[in-house]
C-alpha cells in the first residue's frame, strides 16, 4: 500500500487504501478499493487500522461484510492487485469479481 502511494508522489501519512462493499454484479456485491486522504476516513467514520506504516479504512457501512478478512496483494497472469480473502463470503459469480455473504 505504501509503495502504491509512494508512487503516486503522495504521502502514507496522509493517504490510505479505502474498501467498501457496494450492490454490484450478478451475486449481489463487490469491493471498491481507491486510494483516500485519512482524514475523510476518519470524517466519514470508517474503521481504520494502520500496520508498518500502511493504513487500511473500510467504510462503516462495509464493515459487517468483511470482519475477519485478510488483505494481501497477488500477481497473476489475470491480473495484479489486492484480494481480499473474506471468510463471510458465502458464494460468488464464476468470474470472481461479485460475491454474496
Amino acid at each position: 500500500i505504501k509503495t502504491f502511494i509512494e508512487n503516486d508522489g503522495k504521502s502514507p501519512k496522509k493517504i490510505g487504501l479505502r474498501i467498501q462493499v457496494v450492490k454490484d454484479g450478478c451475486s449481489g456485491l463487490s469491493y471498491v478499493m481507491d486510494l483516500v486522504e485519512i482524514k475523510i476516513g476518519k470524517e466519514e467514520g470508517d474503521k481504520i487500522f494502520e500496520k508498518n506504516g500502511a493504513t487500511v479504512m473500510i467504510t462503516k457501512a462495509s464493515y459487517l461484510f468483511v470482519i475477519g478478512s485478510t488483505l494481501d496483494y497477488t500477481e497473476a497472469l489475470t491480473g495484479s492487485g489486492f484480494q481480499l480473502t473474506n471468510p463471510n463470503q458465502k458464494k460468488s459469480c464464476a468470474c470472481g469479481s461479485s460475491f454474496n455473504v
